[in-house]
């Protein structure tokens, strides 16, 4: 029961761990809580934590024929996202602030969900990041014991679940001073980095 335990609690610390580093996700998130609030980019952020957890299954149960074939094929994948990122750029670069926070957000938590959980899942890179940590703290492949694979798993998805909730409130505290103009140049620096990760992405598929 203890070793399910701290196998749970490494699970937070690696999830949290994976999802901080602030990444085109990241700048999305805070976008979407200045411009549509908390709800919004907290959802936004669930996204990426669903498709965290997902990959932390390939990494964690050791499923070597799902993980072979993503990777096999991340050249396409990696291309996708970057081409997503790119017009999710150039989209939230020439968008206006809505007039009511209501506007914003609405049937859009959906597509907010959707959004950050399709561009995570384009970058299968993220299961050798699990795997790395996995074997550099010694829990590799659950070994058949799948209640400890799952309690690990579930860690991940709550770690960076943590994350996402404590980016979307700190930043949901200055949401008010972001009004009008501020929040048009929000839109402008937002769409240029989001655009410029996907831009940045294309580079990398040219590189041997």
């Amino acid at each position: 029961m203890f070793l399910d335990f701290n196998l749970f609690v490494k699970g937070l610390v690696i999830g949290f761990s994976i999802a901080a580093p602030v990444g085109p996700i990241g700048v999305l998130c805070i976008r979407r809580t200045l411009a549509e609030g908390r709800i919004s980019g907290f959802v936004s952020g669930m996204g990426a934590a669903t498709a965290d957890a997902l990959y932390g299954c390939v990494a964690g149960f050791g499923v070597t024929y799902i993980s072979n074939f993503l990777m096999g094929q991340q050249f396409w994948f990696r291309l996708i996202g970057a081409l997503f990122l790119g017009y999710l750029g150039a989209r939230i670069f020439f968008s206006k602030p809505a007039e009511a926070p209501s506007e914003a957000v609405g049937m859009g938590l959906a597509g907010a969900y959707a959004s950050t959980l399709f561009l995570t899942l384009t970058n299968p890179v993220t299961i050798l990041a699990f795997a790395a940590i996995f074997a550099g703290l010694g829990l590799g492949n659950s070994g058949g014991n799948y209640t400890a694979g799952m309690l690990l798993v579930l860690g991940v998805f709550l770690g960076s679940a943590a994350w996402w909730l404590f980016l979307s409130t700190g930043v949901g505290l200055f949401r008010t001073w972001f009004n009008g103009p501020r929040l048009r140049w929000v839109n402008r620096l937002s769409g240029v980095i989001i655009g410029g990760f996907g831009f940045l992405a294309l580079l990398s598929l040219l590189q041997p």
